[in-house]
């Protein structure tokens, strides 16, 4: 038996994700093409879901910035201020009713 893949609403993907796609990369192939801070070896690929995901902010030095701009084929103006999915505004919230607008006593 096969498993679909699970399609992800386009809103939601994060801007990582759709960068090293674009760039045909697998989170494993992305990492291994970006140094660890001592040089001696490179990320790993749950470092990389853990960006994506939101469950971790990447502190990176100039030369993972580097390598991260070369491997994704962008420059650093391109990269997004924030690796993992979009976070949901007010406005959404107001939308769904998690946030009632008030009321003026006009």
């Amino acid at each position: 038996m096969s498993k679909k893949k699970q399609t992800q609403d386009p809103e939601k993907i994060p801007a990582l994700q759709i960068l090293r796609e674009a760039a045909g990369l697998t989170q494993s192939a992305l990492a291994r093409q970006i140094p660890d801070k001592s040089r001696t070896k490179t990320l790993s690929q749950k470092a990389i879901s853990n960006w994506e995901t939101g469950k971790d902010e990447p502190e990176l030095t100039v030369p993972q910035i580097k390598a991260l701009c070369k491997a994704l084929g962008v420059s650093i103006d391109q990269l997004p201020d924030d690796f993992g999915p979009p976070k949901p505004s007010i406005a959404d919230d107001v939308e769904k009713g998690h946030v009632h607008q008030k009321q003026s006593d006009g």
